[in-house]
């Protein structure tokens, strides 16, 4: 997964080019996500930017874009509606179809949230709908105009401030969100619904939740980001977000869009992405993932390659020590190994690996015993395959 996501731009219905970004996982996706941002923020809010994040690293193609005259799209702010926004999301569905595959996961933040809610039964792939804080009725909104409500009425427009930026919003905006029915766009949804809401959320009130559980039809689910506020601005909320709506919708995903398992049983399967260092690991029914730091360009989702390799000697070692002890019926409980890899020269000053093993044993053990548990550590497999001649073959396939 790239750390700098691939720019794109598309057409909205109206001819403006809208500016997003993907960002791909490891290996092929388990899904395409849809990210939609919210109220006057954009697709490079921290929020946005971490959960899209944590999608891809658990396996999904995730675009997030900027709605018309916000961000680095084109168009005039004044001139969008809610019911733009929805046709904005349409047409990114749209190009996504055309370029990589449709979404079959929409996101939505706030405002996005019910966007959303009124794009997903226009998208036919849509599979899983996720929103977050976000308002039940979209006339919501007025709520943060209320100051100025009387003098977009009087003049059919106004310059307000919304989290310290003027935007101009127009008597057709009002008109727009007052038409609206979530409940009516819910009734329509076929996919499954995950709601996510925080009970401290100051500006979209956790009532909001209720109302759109309720009114949504099975399969529904509810997790509260308790602690949360509405804009996330924690990171570990962000991230749990992520995280949370991956696990969610995979349940929802079709299994050929998932990582396929290795073939035979002894097989490890690695995936790696178009850009960037995270890659997949597939094991039998296992996944996991490895990278490198983000001071050497990866984005530190995972144990590099080396951190790998001392973890399957650290690994193996605790298990033929524990197999050992127990044939033996020897009082040993905690099994501790520390691993560190270096190079330094060789009698030859030409660099050798060196891995420093440090070997922490529980139990009332005596001095012969101990001795033999560390002679036993040395005989672990990897140990030894470590010690012998390791021939590898490459192949193409």
């Amino acid at each position: 997964m790239s750390t700098r996501p691939d720019r794109v731009t598309f057409p909205s219905p109206d001819g403006h080019q809208l500016s997003g970004r993907l960002v791909y996982p490891a290996g092929p996706p388990a899904g395409v996500a849809l990210f939609a941002h919210c109220f006057t923020c954009g697709k490079d809010l921290g929020s946005a930017v971490r959960v899209s994040s944590e999608l891809a690293k658990r396996g999904f193609l995730v675009m997030r874009f900027d709605f018309t005259g916000l961000g680095e799209s084109e168009g005039d702010f004044a001139d969008t509606t809610f019911s733009s926004n929805i046709a904005d999301l349409v047409a990114a569905a749209d190009w996504l179809r055309q370029t990589h595959a449709a979404p079959s996961v929409l996101v939505g933040h706030s405002l996005g949230g019910a966007a959303v809610l009124g794009a997903a039964h226009q998208i036919d792939e849509v599979r899983a709908v996720a929103t977050i804080g976000a308002p039940s009725d979209p006339g919501h909104v007025a709520n943060l105009l209320a100051g100025d409500i009387e003098a977009i009425q009087r003049d059919g427009e106004a310059t307000v401030s919304l989290a310290g930026r003027p935007f101009q919003v127009r008597q057709a905006f009002l008109d727009d969100i007052r038409e609206q029915s979530l409940t009516g766009h819910l009734s329509r949804m076929k996919a499954a619904l995950l709601v996510l809401h925080s009970p401290q959320d100051q500006t979209v009130g956790i009532q909001n939740a209720r109302t759109i559980y309720d009114a949504a039809r099975h399969p529904k689910s509810f997790v509260t980001l308790d602690g949360a506020d509405h804009l996330l601005s924690r990171r570990k909320d962000a991230v749990y977000v992520g995280e949370v709506v991956a696990a969610w919708a995979s349940r929802y995903l079709p299994d050929r869009t998932r990582p396929q398992r290795a073939k035979h049983s002894d097989d490890v399967e690695v995936y790696a992405g178009p850009t960037g260092f995270l890659t997949q690991v597939v094991a039998r029914s296992h996944h996991w993932l490895a990278d490198e730091p983000e001071g050497i360009g990866g984005t530190d989702a995972g144990p590099t390659p080396y951190e790998h390799l001392l973890a399957a000697l650290g690994t193996c070692t605790t298990m033929t020590m524990r197999m050992y002890a127990d044939r033996k019926k020897w009082p040993v409980r905690d099994i501790t190994v520390h691993l560190r890899h270096s190079k330094k020269p060789g009698e030859d000053g030409k660099p050798v690996d060196h891995i420093h093993r440090d070997i922490q044993m529980d139990g009332d053990l005596t001095d012969e015993q101990r001795t033999r548990m560390l002679q036993i550590a040395d005989r672990c497999p990897v140990h030894r395959t470590l010690h012998s001649t390791v021939v590898v073959t490459t192949v193409e396939v």
